[in-house]
């Protein structure tokens, strides 16, 4: 990982902001692309602090001709970028019909033509090389639809099946450029303060909640293992696997709980900012408001990274026990 060079979007806060850090750590030459200024010298020094290399990009992710000067100068001060990151997302919490036609139009061209114009500034770099990963941050909310996030949701469901034909068209060049995708549970970021909402309540992620690094964690792994799409967190795979089985129960589920368990019981403060147009000012890091009820671990996560252990240790013990029945 030493002096690789990473572009991570939506680095200034959240899962962004974790991953950044932890490819610092690995002495990578991080480029962090976001446009808060304040968050993203926050992270640039977190980069450092770890020990690696930052270059802090102001940019938005909506608009493609500044994410390829974005990319060129990331190849231009760094070298060949070798990892690319799409994280940058912005989201609304409210019932469909209380969104106004250009918030869900601006919800979908960061939170999905985001990670479009990303990924191909990235591939127009790692292509002619024929080398190179794309991580698409997914969620669990690509397969399956919550009520008060539809612009969410949508933007999500239309990354995975953009990803899903981009993997396609890869493998049929022969390309060694690989395209993978990570699905997260309910997360501790700040997106829960700044994202527009016009809930009565404050915002909250559905339990069970994890910690951002956990996160950070799975994206690392999936950018070095050949993997087309990565679940982390039971309750994402739980989501995933009921959706498939019973679909018209879980909208039956989601329609009785889906609004009380997206809420907590304080009142939603009429002033709080939204970051849905312009950057929410100050650096909010990478943790939401919910470290105490939020679990540092994943025992599904661990299973998934490390099944080939997991499946030669459960080998040995089944060959050591037919051994013992043989031999009585």
């Amino acid at each position: 990982m030493t002096q690789q060079v990473v572009v991570v979007t939506g680095a200034s806060g959240g899962v962004g902001r974790a991953v950044a850090r932890r490819y610092g750590a690995r002495g990578a030459k991080v480029a962090l692309l976001a446009r808060g200024v304040d968050g993203l010298a926050g992270a640039a020094k977190d980069v450092e602090a770890e020990g690696g290399t930052a270059l802090p990009i102001e940019v938005d992710v909506a608009d493609p001709t500044a994410v390829e000067a974005a990319a060129e100068h990331v190849e231009a001060a760094l070298g060949p970028i070798d990892v690319w990151v799409n994280d940058a997302f912005t989201s609304a919490f409210a019932p469909f019909m209380q969104l106004e036609p250009a918030e869900f139009k601006r919800v979908t061209e960061v939170t999905y033509l985001g990670y479009v114009y990303g990924t191909r500034a990235a591939l127009r770099r790692m292509l002619p090389r024929d080398r190179g990963t794309v991580v698409q941050v997914g969620s669990a909310l690509a397969y399956r639809g919550i009520p008060l996030q539809s612009a969410y949701c949508g933007a999500k469901h239309a990354i995975k099946g953009f990803t899903e034909s981009l993997r396609c068209e890869l493998l049929h060049d022969k390309s060694n450029v690989r395209v993978t995708m990570v699905q997260l549970p309910a997360l501790n970021t700040p997106q829960f303060d700044w994202v527009l909402s016009r809930l009565p309540r404050t915002p909250q992620p559905v339990p069970p909640i994890y910690q951002p690094e956990v996160a950070a964690r799975a994206v690392l792994w999936a950018s070095e293992h050949d993997r087309g799409e990565v679940y982390v967190g039971g309750s994402t795979l739980g989501t995933i696997v009921a959706n498939k089985l019973v679909p018209r129960l879980l909208d039956r589920y989601l329609a009785r709980t889906g609004f009380d368990s997206q809420q907590t019981q304080e009142a939603a403060d009429p002033n709080r900012p939204a970051n849905l147009w312009q950057p929410v000012a100050g650096d909010h890091g990478a943790h939401g408001d919910f470290d105490s009820r939020a679990k540092a671990r994943s025992a599904q996560w661990w299973l998934t990274s490390h099944r080939r252990a997991v499946v030669g240790a459960a080998l040995g013990v089944a060959g050591a026990v037919l051994v013992g029945r043989s031999r009585s």
